[in-house]
């Protein structure tokens, strides 16, 4: 169960991650060395998003799929009694 928890509050610090470096980059390209740490944190985040925005597309400039996630990260967690 701890397992669980712990994969669970990472994805939570990744998402996070990747909200903050995409509106980073919004404003100017990241350094070529960040380019495969984006690559990754995309990676691991898109398939939930994706699916995510099909339910909730973006209005205009402001996705909330990101919201919902965190949301139903936390009721997970809540639900499995992680801390």
């Amino acid at each position: 169960m701890e397992i669980v928890c712990f994969a669970l509050y990472a994805y939570t610090i990744i998402l996070f991650v990747r909200i903050i470096a995409s509106f980073i980059t919004q404003f100017r390209a990241p350094p070529a060395a960040l380019g495969p740490l984006l690559k990754v944190l995309y990676d691991l985040t898109e398939p939930v998003l994706g699916r995510v925005r099909r339910l909730i597309p973006p209005l205009g400039m402001l996705d909330l799929s990101p919201l919902l996630v965190f949301l139903l990260l936390a009721v997970l967690r809540g639900a499995l009694g992680c801390r």
